[in-house]
């Protein structure tokens, strides 16, 4: 079927820039190789008429958990804090099979796809204490593998494996060992965090792979990040350094702070802020003047941090609501995180793609053409409103279509009195 889905174009036409400039754009390869005045490009092959629609950088999602994506109702925990959420989780996870991870990990990813997210980074539980067998360790990996072959070649998909304090290190290399791509973990919950710390990233070593971190998930106590900093400073150009959350870094006095996102510049590491969840799980122990539970955003993007931001958890134990749609995500950063509309979307789209690794996507010359076209009037409209209508591109391919119709009774005319 000709208009069947993934569809291939050459060319973009009558598309609205954030700066308000109408033009067409030139793909070939996945890649954008022009960008002229609407009307003025002869294209080249099939192509795709937006008729005005904003075209956005499509985003990317830097900090996803697929595995545990619309458990809450199965899980029915009660609503509280970081520790509760993790309690509530364990006591599930043990009764989950790898088809209903499957199932609900699917479905949450091609809802990001529909919303317009091109990549995902996912962490997936290791589960299992101890004792635990291999099959059941790597349950959720396995799923998430899977899912990701699925959808190959309509999103990218980079798999974490977050490994609790108290799971061996086998159990980690077994998850690695079943397609997960990088070492993740939370030193800051562990006993000892230093230990915790200093034995993931001895794992990331030895298996020559990236890491990226729950760091400081908490308003208060240890502090991770810096240790995290130093310690991979010297490693290779390239692999990737990532930290997820960062709360703690956001209730430091200044100066000790700044110290830390020197060190974080100075590294290179990554920074994920995650607000939705953030600004649920945290604070619950301060009912008057509740604090954000935000990484300082503004800080590190004055210190030119590379900084990324994502929807994390979405209808499970950790956040009972969420669209997993980076427009919501943009919203929470202008409204609780004071960024002005246009650094916030750059957060859920040039940021987290930079954070994860990925080359830039957007309307320039030489960027892969991945895109998010909606049918707003600017990046404010877009982001205020969060159109159900949008077109999505991955590689100068169409890969969702949603396309929204509204009916509201006729008015009638009102005639002022003379």
């Amino acid at each position: 079927m000709a208009d069947s889905l993934p569809r291939p174009i050459a060319a973009v036409c009558n598309a609205k820039l954030p700066d308000g400039r109408v033009v067409d754009l030139s793909i070939a390869s996945g890649v954008v190789t022009g960008i002229a005045a609407a009307g003025t490009a002869e294209p080249l092959g099939p192509t795709l008429d937006l008729r005005g629609r904003l075209l956005l950088p499509a985003p990317a999602e830097p900090h996803a958990h697929l595995d545990k994506a619309r458990s809450f109702d199965a899980v029915n925990p009660k609503l509280g804090d970081l520790g509760s959420a993790i309690d509530a989780w364990r006591r599930h996870a043990s009764a989950m099979s790898v088809e209903s991870i499957v199932e609900r990990a699917r479905a949450q990813a091609l809802a990001m796809l529909a919303a317009g997210t091109t990549a995902i980074r996912s962490h997936v539980d290791v589960l299992g204490d101890g004792g635990a067998g291999l099959e059941d360790v790597t349950r959720g990996a396995r799923a998430l593998v899977q899912v990701r072959d699925e959808l190959a070649g309509l999103m990218d998909i980079e798999l974490v494996a977050l490994a609790a304090p108290d799971c061996p290190d086998q159990h980690v290399e077994a998850v690695l060992d079943a397609g997960v791509d990088l070492v993740g973990g939370a030193p800051h919950l562990a006993p000892d965090p230093a230990a915790d710390l200093a034995r993931l990233l001895a794992l990331a070593q030895r298996r020559g792979i990236g890491a990226d971190l729950h760091a400081d998930e908490n308003l208060s106590g240890p502090v991770t990040l810096d240790a995290y900093a130093r310690a991979v400073r010297d490693w290779p150009a390239g692999r990737s350094r990532t930290a997820g959350h960062c709360v703690r870094l956001g209730t430091l006095e200044a100066a000790r702070r700044d110290a830390i996102i020197a060190d974080v510049k100075a590294a290179d590491v990554g920074i994920v802020t995650l607000p939705i969840t953030n600004l649920y799980l945290q604070g619950w122990e301060h009912p008057v003047s509740t604090p954000r539970g935000l990484a300082p955003l503004r800080e590190l993007l004055d210190a030119g941090v590379r900084l990324g931001a994502g929807a994390d958890n979405v209808r499970d134990p950790f956040n009972p609501v969420g669209r997993g749609d980076a427009l919501e995500t943009a919203s929470l950063l202008v409204t609780a995180g004071h960024l002005s509309p246009e650094e916030a979307y750059g957060l859920v789209s040039t940021g987290a793609r930079s954070v994860m690794g990925l080359p830039p996507a957007g309307a320039v010359v030489g960027a892969q053409a991945d895109f998010l076209a909606i049918r707003a009037v600017n990046l404010v409209d877009a982001i205020a409103t969060a159109p159900a209508d949008r077109i999505v591109i991955h590689r100068g391919r169409v890969v969702a279509i949603t396309e929204a119709h509204r009916e509201l009774p006729a008015l009638p005319v009102f005639v002022p009195a003379s």
